[in-house]
């Protein structure tokens, strides 16, 4: 499950308490998180510039410093605790521990500097988490052999994580119902989605900004185990259970 950063915030405790509920029945959810927001309001304290290029956040040794912060530090954290309060048991690390998450620079990173794409993910370091009975909260951060740190999309880690570790199906929750279409001139969110159909609405501006590296890293963990991709509002009443029990929320993507 990948929960994004402009999402975590505004979470209500119920959904973290669903979570717990599910962990007590026998599921075993594994966490990877973003935080955006927070990571900007950092920069901007700090005096910090930045920007995005199709996407992707441009990242200097300098901000690479406030990512690390925030995401391995605040918001980990945070989500930790929200859901032992909540009831659940939780473990949270960084892409970084234990080389959790290795990483290669991106192709375009003259452009957006130090940014990762996933080579490999131990998947065994996740096993043993959830063995020992607790929830992996895992911060998309990467390195390399020479122990390099790469500023990771979220999308991008929770896709290479579910594929390494064999995961049937990635949740990403947001703060959106899905994948929306104009359709009669409202914006309707799609029940499902498949490749050719996501790559017709990125030509036609449908899908833009961030979305673009959502879907690009949904469609990407589409292999092996990993038969769907869901995009789900995290706001809604017990949306994971629902998912779970086989109701039809949110827009599943399918190759």
């Amino acid at each position: 499950m990948k929960c994004g950063g402009s999402t975590l915030a505004a979470l209500p405790e119920a959904f973290f308490a669903d979570l717990a509920e599910l962990q007590a029945g026998g599921a075993r959810p594994v966490i990877v998180h973003g935080g955006g927001p927070a990571i900007s309001g950092n920069l901007e304290k700090l005096g910090i510039e930045t920007e995005f290029v199709n996407g992707l956040r441009r990242t200097t040794e300098d901000v690479l410093d406030v990512v690390e912060m925030v995401l391995a530090g605040t918001i980990n954290k945070l989500i930790v605790r929200r859901i032992q309060s909540a009831g659940g048991k939780a473990l949270g690390l960084s892409g970084s521990d234990g080389s959790l998450i290795q990483a290669e620079p991106v192709a375009n990173a003259a452009e957006v500097g130090l940014v990762g794409d996933v080579v490999r993910v131990e998947a065994d370091i996740v096993a043993g988490i959830l063995g020992m009975g607790y929830m992996p909260v895992i911060a998309p951060l990467g390195v390399d052999a020479g122990g390099q740190r790469y500023n990771i999309n979220a999308d991008t880690a929770a896709g290479a994580v579910a594929s390494f570790i064999g995961a049937q199906r990635m949740i990403v929750v947001t703060d959106v119902p899905g994948i929306l279409k104009t359709v009669d001139g409202v914006k309707t969110a799609l029940p499902s989605v498949t490749f050719a159909e996501i790559e017709e609405m990125i030509a036609d501006g449908e899908i833009y900004g961030g979305m673009i590296p959502k879907v690009r890293a949904a469609m990407k963990c589409i292999h092996g185990d990993v038969q769907e991709v869901v995009i789900v509002d995290g706001s809604e009443d017990r949306v994971l259970s629902r998912l779970l029990s086989g109701e039809r929320i949110g827009t599943a993507i399918r190759r």
